[in-house]
């Protein structure tokens, strides 16, 4: 009778050493402290003074005022950013232009420059210092401390998650269908949607979770050009920190707790696009 040999890659990953078992207890245990012990401490504070309490500090007009500001900017991040994402992967993909390798870099900016310091350039930029202030002030448009500063530094810092999941879709998925799908007559509405789009579609919602879960906790940009206006220009993270200092440590957990909900949402979202995108991924095969 014969036995068919397991290959080194099965024997690897059936291996039940001490090595493997110290590396899941090391991954468990940074998980825990890490990520587990603080959403904890998070619910278990915001109860601390009963559920009436916690009721109220949600429900307080500062509190609904700055989740709505928060969700105002988070959206409009995701319309701005997922029409920029969407053209320029297909355009650093798809086409051949001097500049692309430039173009390339600058997508990046928002990741390697600090938030804090993005909202200093954009108050040299927009602020009552700035050269376009007087044609800003003339046609009363106000961006520094303002609703307009608030949604452009969230759209900076949010600037490259979409475009970033659909380059490397889109670049191993070649130009050959397109290019056919263009012999034919087809226009470029046509091949993006028959062509292009159901290769990326997956990606293309990735993008936009992981989009929306860094907009709803952006801090630094946003509290740079806020200007802290309680009930104008604060969003949720910088009500909770004004709570924080302000010693309000329950109603600061409670409002905290909102946070923690949409995280777990958005969470939830991208566990069942990665399923989805890897069923479709397999069935293609």
């Amino acid at each position: 009778m014969s036995h068919k040999k397991s290959s080194p890659e099965k024997q690897i990953r059936r291996d039940s050493g001490v090595f493997k078992w110290i590396l899941i207890a090391l991954s468990a245990l940074f998980l825990f402290l890490l990520l587990i012990l603080p959403l904890l401490t998070v619910v278990v504070n915001s109860v601390a003074k009963g559920f009436s309490f916690y009721k109220n500090a949600i429900a307080d007009t500062y509190a609904l005022k700055a989740l709505k500001l928060t969700l105002t900017a988070t959206i409009w991040a995701i319309l701005i950013n997922t029409v920029f994402g969407l053209f320029a992967a297909w355009a650093l993909t798809k086409f051949r232009f001097h500049g692309k390798k430039v173009l390339m870099t600058l997508i990046d900016v928002p990741v390697t420059v600090s938030p804090i310091i993005a909202g200093l350039i954009f108050i040299l930029i927009f602020g009552r210092q700035s050269a376009i202030f007087p044609i800003l002030k003339a046609h009363h448009i106000q961006i520094v401390f303002a609703v307009p500063g608030i949604i452009l530094a969230t759209v900076f810092v949010t600037f490259p998650f979409v475009s970033r999941e659909l380059i490397p879709v889109l670049e191993s998925s070649g130009t050959d269908e397109e290019e056919a799908a263009a012999l034919i007559g087809a226009n470029w509405f046509t091949i993006f949607t028959r062509v292009t789009f159901p290769h990326i579609k997956w990606a293309f919602l990735y993008g936009i979770v992981l989009c929306t879960a860094r907009a709803m906790g952006e801090f630094g940009a946003v509290s740079v050009l806020s200007g802290h206006l309680r009930g104008k220009t604060n969003t949720l993270p910088l009500h909770i920190e004004i709570l924080f200092n302000e010693f309000q440590y329950v109603s600061a957990f409670a409002v905290s707790s909102i946070l923690v909900f949409l995280a777990i949402v958005v969470l939830i979202l991208r566990s069942i696009l990665e399923k989805l995108g890897k069923k479709a991924l397999e069935a293609n095969r």
